[in-house]
């Protein structure tokens, strides 16, 4: 025993066993899985050649001691070993096939809870999907819905339209039948001796029922001052924005602007008058119903506003302005561009001469004392000037009551500056006598123009071109 033991310390096994261990710790991070693997299975080995060696040396110290001797030391320390050794890879691998079939299990319950999880969200996405082609449909027929009440709505306002000429018709068809019945009594009636015999029958009375004209006439003057203010905010701004292209003097654009204002108020008011005329002319010659002459008249423009001519109230401001010495333009343009400027003042200014009492703008004159009451100071204003050099947009009056403020440019010395400008201008008008025409119907206005400029008194002394 003495002799195995002594060559077990000689051959420095376990001197070598620990070395391995060592260097395996060192390297087993550097080192390859087979590597690693094969470190192991070379300590396994010395550690079995060890065990051999000891277990030879157990067997002969055994035997040694006789058949009795060292039986209590087998029982109390290698057997327990060596069941514990057993006994622990058993539970280990029956542990490690429980854990498996667990796994197993779960895996199938997962799978299955799975399925079942996409199955519900197959039949929510299929009933969502039907609730959407629901949902498609009833936009579908809303959109039918609306394009049929809107197809009802129009065809309500040309029936009410059409409605709104029957009683037109009617109305008219009335007057013809009570024009008729006054023919036919007149026919019966005696001869002029015995109309001059008796006494002067009374005129029949008037009736006191209101026309047209007085029953709109609240609204017409609302939305023609509002539109009147339209004009001065949008209308107005697009004009000056287009001049501005042309001519780099922002006063000599406010001018214009304010003159075709001006102009439009002048010829529309005659216009009116004329129109107005020509109606009572011809309503006078068969007319004898019980409302009076003024206001029939009155209730037929109301109604038939689009027989205004405004094309030639527009070519009527053309020509004034093309006469007037204070404002000047390029040869290269003309007025008529901004003619939609023009022929929407002249429309609201014929409109408002229907109203009771009619509406008209400021009189305005360059050098008058500033009023508040009338016109607001522009932002390139002295606010200090009491005198006006000159106009931007004139007030909107009903009689002597001031309804939409006007706009005015306030400088000291304003009339000397103005006589020198307004002698420069008419120089300069002089000069551009000659302007190209822009259209057939410009070409027309040029002739008109140098027809009026040839026997204008301001003309007289200027040089020609």
């Amino acid at each position: 025993m003495a002799d195995s033991l002594r060559r077990l310390i000689n051959n420095e096994t376990c001197r070598i066993l620990q070395e391995k261990l060592e260097n395996w710790y060192k390297d087993y991070h550097i080192n390859s899985c087979d590597q690693n693997l094969t470190r192991c299975c070379e300590i396994m080995e010395l550690n079995s050649m060890i065990q051999g060696q000891l277990f030879t040396i157990l067997n002969k110290t055994s035997q040694e001691g006789g058949h009795y001797a060292g039986v209590d030391t087998i029982k109390s320390r290698l057997l327990p070993w060596l069941g514990t050794c057993f006994s622990s890879h058993t539970c280990g691998s029956s542990s490690h096939l429980q854990e498996s079939r667990e796994k197993d299990r779960w895996m199938k319950e997962l799978a299955c809870t799975r399925d079942q999880e996409i199955h519900q969200l197959e039949k929510e996405l299929s009933s969502t999907r039907l609730q959407l082609s629901f949902v498609q449909q009833e936009l579908k027929a809303s959109r039918v819905k609306e394009e049929c009440a809107l197809k009802n709505l129009d065809r309500m306002s040309d029936y009410e339209q059409q409605l709104q000429t029957l009683k037109d018709e009617i109305a008219i068809l009335g007057a013809q039948k009570s024009l008729l019945q006054n023919r036919l009594a007149l026919s019966r009636s005696p001869s002029p001796r015995s109309i001059r015999s008796r006494s002067p029958s009374p005129l029949p009375k008037r009736s006191s029922s209101p026309g047209r004209a007085r029953l709109t006439n609240a609204s017409r003057h609302a939305r023609l001052v509002e539109r009147f203010s339209d004009i001065y905010a949008q209308e107005r701004l697009d004009a000056q924005s287009l001049l501005r292209s042309y001519v780099d003097d922002l006063e000599m654009v406010q001018r214009i602007i304010y003159t075709a204002v001006v102009e439009s108020f002048r010829a529309a008011k005659m216009a009116f008058r004329q129109f107005k005329m020509r109606v009572r002319k011809t309503l006078s010659l068969s007319y004898s119903g019980p409302e009076s002459l003024e206001d029939m008249a009155m209730d037929y423009i109301v109604r038939q506003e689009d027989l205004y001519d405004v094309q030639a109230s527009v070519c009527e401001v053309i020509r004034a302005m093309n006469i007037n010495p204070k404002i000047s333009f390029p040869p290269e343009t003309d007025f008529i561009m901004i003619s939609g400027l023009i022929r929407e003042l002249c429309r609201v200014a014929f409109s408002m001469q229907t109203l009771d009492p009619p509406l008209d703008i400021s009189f305005g004159t360059d050098g008058e004392l500033f009023s508040e009451y009338k016109y607001r100071r522009s932002y390139d204003s002295e606010f200090t000037a009491p005198l006006v050099a000159y106009h931007v947009w004139p007030a909107l009056m009903e009689e002597d009551t001031v309804l939409v403020k006007g706009e005015a440019v306030t400088r000291r010395g304003a009339v000397w500056s103005q006589r020198g400008r307004s002698r420069s201008r008419s120089r300069s008008r002089s000069r551009s006598c000659s302007l190209r025409p822009l259209s057939p119907s410009a070409g027309h206005s040029r002739h008109l123009r140098s027809r009026s400029r040839s026997s204008s008194p301001l003309r007289s002394g200027s040089p020609r071109i």
